[in-house]
């Protein structure tokens, strides 16, 4: 798992609150904590100025209560929070798979995970709202796909066809995994184009 991590684990940039108009950037590699800042004024005194940078390891970082402020202030606690936690080693492995295989997954669950699924990240929702996942159950799931409903499907999206057309038979199938505990096309459409999580 650990060949899913590249070089940088995670990185920020962003300006600090009012009245400050500094720039930051806070970068997590595999081994260190790296703190730039870029200072914007029109004092003569910081006029070309060189950015200030920080780095730190992870247990450093992690008892660097300064540093750790001024993340918090800048970025918010939240983004605190994971940094703290990737520095503990706690890496969200799903996060980082490529889409290809996470749609490959998704196949496998059934509709109503599925639902449950696009609402815990906007990459998430994406992705179970994606023409390449419905597309995907469509030609695999229905005998009755005629080129007319391709044509339909290409136009008004796999997924509402799926729903249109084939959704009644996949409840009564027991075609594959992903059709146990169906639920109705409503309940699904509810669930997945409610508004992206934030």
């Amino acid at each position: 798992m650990a060949s899913l991590l590249g070089s940088t684990v995670f990185e920020i940039i962003g300006q600090g609150r009012a009245p400050s108009k500094d720039f930051f950037q806070l970068v997590i590699t595999k081994t260190e904590v790296i703190w730039r800042s870029w200072k914007i004024s029109l004092r003569t005194e910081f006029r070309g100025a060189a950015p200030g940078e920080m780095k730190e390891s992870y247990n450093d970082f992690l008892h660097d209560a300064g540093l750790q402020n001024q993340v918090g202030v800048v970025f918010g606690l939240q983004t605190l929070e994971h940094c703290k936690a990737l520095c503990k080693g706690h890496y969200n492995y799903l996060e980082r798979l490529p889409n290809q295989l996470l749609l490959r997954i998704l196949f496998y669950l059934s509709f109503r995970d599925i639902g449950r699924l696009s609402q815990t990240s906007k990459r998430f929702w994406k992705l179970s709202n994606s023409s390449e996942l419905w597309e995907q159950t469509v030609r695999v799931r229905c005998d009755e796909l005629t080129p007319d409903m391709e044509v339909l499907a290409n136009a008004m999206g796999w997924r509402k066809i799926f729903f249109t057309f084939f959704h009644d038979q996949q409840r009564g199938s027991k075609a594959g995994p992903a059709t146990d505990a169906v639920p109705s096309a409503t309940a699904l459409a509810q669930a997945s184009a409610t508004k992206a999580p934030e």
